[in-house]
């Protein structure tokens, strides 16, 4: 593995004034985010009597992202991020409230505020991954990235248990409340922040006023495409567009696998299902603060394929260990541990993206890699949907964790000599 030179002891990017706003704002968000994210398919189940009703709620979630995610990217760069930010927090506040309304017989309403909340949200996380680099020095981006990381766990760790209990207490109206407020109050810590321009004021970028919507929509295609033709011209990104395209496979299977590996192979049911992938999240919160401190030492390459391969290990241990122990504590600790790598090749991708991009072409590189992985996932998991009821799950999840090695090996391999842009 590559590593980079031990570098004097620096402040921690959470002692930026900037920094600490968008990421406090960025894990009240996502609490929000995980508030409505576990409250919405219990409503729709309870309100239609069927998993098919709670299933809806997913699909119609990932299918615009796939539809128009990639292309929501053009508009983030063009766009100023902190602006963005605040403005799509509060539209999805505001678009959250006809949840208010919704009933067994108004099942449309849950439905049509999945997809736009999705959509939002294929705007806001771009161009917050985009804005990081404009807040910390170089040498602090992947301690930042990191941090970012911790967040995202903590904000699931928090966030999961009280939307079933917010939901149980109050339903749905109190959650919808909930999730609006925290919109709200991440759209006022991000304003609080000061403006961190990239030197091209983003009105020139769009042309003049009265521009033809014709012009602009060739505009923004010739945009997409652009972006599009970036990683194509770089061999960093082709292969991190591949490690994403089969990690993306890799986790389809596994969203399906999984709930069959645990109720059939260890026998634990629905709720050792929940307290597995729960504790999950603790291992993100280590694995941030651990990744923090291998970023001072080790590369991003070196963070993706390490990270890769210790994941692929942990996952063809846990699918095998089933003969010769079902007992629940050791799965969660094996839960826990793969927590640590994941977010550790999460942090080495993410930073590698940022360092290799042009700024004013992050947001539509990071939009796309995110809809590929997206893709991929949908073919994981329609995968899994066919091959789970074949009978024996654990060669299939075998293959599972390989696909995990396979990207750990392409990652130590093939970035360490990828041809960067020049």
């Amino acid at each position: 593995m590559t590593t980079v030179p031990a570098q004097k002891r620096s402040p921690s990017p959470l002692l930026r004034r900037d920094f600490a706003l968008v990421w406090s704002a960025g894990l009240v968000s996502d609490t929000g985010d995980w508030l409505l994210r576990i409250a919405l398919p219990l409503f729709a189940l309870s309100a239609t009597g069927s998993a098919l009703g709670a299933s809806t709620v997913f699909l119609v979630e990932l299918v615009p992202m796939l539809l128009v995610g990639s292309f929501l990217g053009v508009l983030v760069d063009r766009w100023d991020h902190r602006r963005t930010i605040v403005i799509v927090a509060v539209l999805q506040g505001l678009f959250l409230l006809p949840l208010l309304a919704a009933s067994a017989d108004r099942m449309g309403i849950v439905y049509a505020v999945a997809a736009v909340e999705a959509v939002l949200g294929a705007v806001i996380n771009p161009a917050r991954q985009a804005m990081t680099p404009q807040l910390v020095g170089a040498d602090q981006l992947a301690r930042a990235n990191a941090l970012i990381a911790v967040s995202d766990n903590l904000a699931r760790l928090i966030g999961s248990p009280l939307g079933g209990l917010s939901f149980a207490l109050w339903g749905l109206p109190g959650v919808v409340v909930a999730d609006a407020a925290s919109y709200v109050i991440t759209a006022g810590l991000v304003a609080l922040s000061r403006p961190h321009p990239l030197g091209v004021d983003g009105a020139d970028e769009t042309g003049a006023d009265g521009e033809p919507a014709v012009a602009v929509e060739r505009r923004i295609l010739r945009e997409w495409a652009d972006g599009i033709a970036l990683i194509a011209r770089s061999g960093t990104l082709r292969i991190l567009a591949l490690i994403a395209a089969l990690g993306g496979v890799a986790q389809g299977l596994f969203l399906v696998l999984f709930l069959v590996y645990v109720t059939q192979n260890l026998g634990a049911g629905d709720t050792g299902a929940g307290v597995i992938r729960g504790v999950q999240a603790i291992g993100g919160v280590l694995g941030g603060l651990v990744t923090g401190l291998l970023a001072r030492r080790l590369g991003p390459r070196s963070l993706i394929g390490g990270g890769y391969l210790v994941f692929g290990m942990l996952s063809l241990l846990t699918w095998n260990l089933a003969p010769f122990t079902t007992a629940l504590w050791v799965y969660c600790g094996l839960f826990i541990a793969m927590g640590l790598p994941g977010v550790t090749t999460a942090t080495g991708e993410i930073t590698l993206v940022q360092t290799e991009v042009p700024p004013r072409a992050l947001g539509r590189v990071i939009a796309a890699v995110t809809t590929l992985d997206g893709a991929a996932q949908a073919l994981g998991l329609l995968l899994g949907g066919l091959l789970a009821d074949s009978g024996d799950i654990v060669p299939i999840l075998d293959v599972q964790a390989s696909l995990y090695l396979l990207c750990g090996v392409i990652g130590i391999v093939a970035l360490r000599g990828a041809k960067r842009l020049p």
